[in-house]
């Protein structure tokens, strides 16, 4: 049940942005600290949130795909 809410946050816009700006905050930790593997760590959840997947969902066998979904949560 908590598994299913927290999958149907992440797939709507407020946890799309969440990954987002998790993204730009770990490249730009990264970049400022000068860790590479820091910076292109962060491209994984900015483009999860970008490209509207979300990769934890097939963990818990739901949808990978952001509107799929989302209209099973």
């Amino acid at each position: 049940m908590i598994r299913k809410q927290f999958m149907g946050f992440m797939a709507a816009p407020q946890g799309r942005a969440l990954r987002v700006g998790v993204g730009l905050a770990l490249m730009g930790w990264g970049l400022t600290q000068d860790k590479p593997a820091t910076t292109a760590l962060g491209l994984v959840p900015l483009l999860a949130g970008v490209f509207d997947v979300c990769l934890l969902a097939p963990l818990v066998k739901l949808p990978f795909q952001g509107d799929e979904l989302r209209r099973q949560t």
